[in-house]
């Protein structure tokens, strides 16, 4: 089995994984899938479940493309491939749900050839919360942590941090949430052993959601939770269609604009020139939350 074959069957048993669980968390919606190709080449199944009880919309994606030059958001960072062609297989996933109380959260993992000869993995998952809770933010980093300790204990500090300054939005001069774990260009523990890093990474992240989403899309809330969750959700959509890798990845690559665009809230609103109320819980949103913090600090008082 090549290198990319073996990524893939990883990746589709992770989605399979993914979606299963978040059926059975929401109990009434099910995955529409859509299987797609590439003009370019390659295709994908995108997977998404839309009106349920827990997930306003949950999008799941898989692809696998190729194509004979890597676009300019893959050259970036380095120069020396463009031209070169690629292969990419990957699952990307962002979820939606109804109740204002249940972050919003996102993951994706991918494999990158660039020739026989360079390859990189890259991915992670990040949450973002609108009316968090200090111990659901704790626990999510305590499980990044722990599958991140099972290979090098300095792979979660450098990945934490890469994961504050990659989900910033630099024109609002705050996170995009509470972050989590980022990653790219990884390849420093072998083939072998970094597969088995994106793997653990990967089966960990249902492990971080599920607790917080199963403890907290029942909380009552009203119009200004809902109003102030659909505010927020801006920020996402600013986020994404501004600075996010992989959205410009998919659009230059010629991959399948309404899987791409999946990340996208179904609903959304903008006010202007809106400022939270002194002292409100929106208000400890922006002071405590929307910027990279230590949350493995012990205590409330870190909050």
């Amino acid at each position: 089995m090549s290198n990319i074959e073996q990524a893939k069957s990883y990746l589709l048993t992770l989605q399979n994984q993914i979606c299963a669980e978040l059926e059975a968390i929401d109990g009434k919606a099910s995955f529409r899938r859509d299987t797609w190709d590439r003009e370019g080449g390659g295709g994908g199944e995108s997977r998404v479940m839309a009106g349920g009880d827990v997930f306003e919309q949950a999008g799941v994606n898989f692809s696998h493309v190729f194509g004979d030059q890597l676009p300019p958001s893959a050259t970036k960072s380095r120069p020396e491939l463009a031209g070169r062609g690629f292969e990419a297989v990957g699952v990307s996933l962002v979820l939606h749900p109804n109740n204002p109380y249940v972050p919003t959260t996102h993951a994706n993992f991918r494999l990158f050839h660039a020739g026989d000869d360079v390859w990189w993995f890259g991915g992670g998952y990040d949450l973002t919360p609108y009316y968090p809770f200090h111990e659901d933010v704790v626990a999510w980093h305590e499980t990044a942590k722990a599958a991140c300790d099972e290979f090098d204990p300095d792979l979660y500090p450098r990945f934490k941090k890469w994961c504050d300054e990659y989900f910033f939005l630099k024109h609002r001069n705050e996170t995009r949430g509470v972050g989590g774990l980022f990653f790219d260009d990884f390849n420093e523990l072998g083939f072998e052993r970094s597969l088995e890093f994106v793997q653990t990474v990967g089966d960990s992240f249902m492990k971080a959601y599920g607790p917080i989403v199963r403890k907290r899309h029942s909380h009552p809330y009203g119009d200004r939770q809902r109003d102030f969750q659909l505010y927020r959700r801006g920020r996402y959509v600013e986020f994404n269609l501004i600075y996010d890798r992989g959205t410009l990845f998919g659009l230059q690559s010629g991959g399948r604009t309404e899987s791409i665009l999946m990340s996208l809230p179904p609903n959304v609103r903008w006010a202007y020139d809106w400022s939270p109320e002194a002292g409100s819980a929106e208000a400890k949103l922006y002071a405590d939350y929307l910027r990279p913090r230590d949350w493995l600090e012990t205590g409330e008082a870190a909050a």
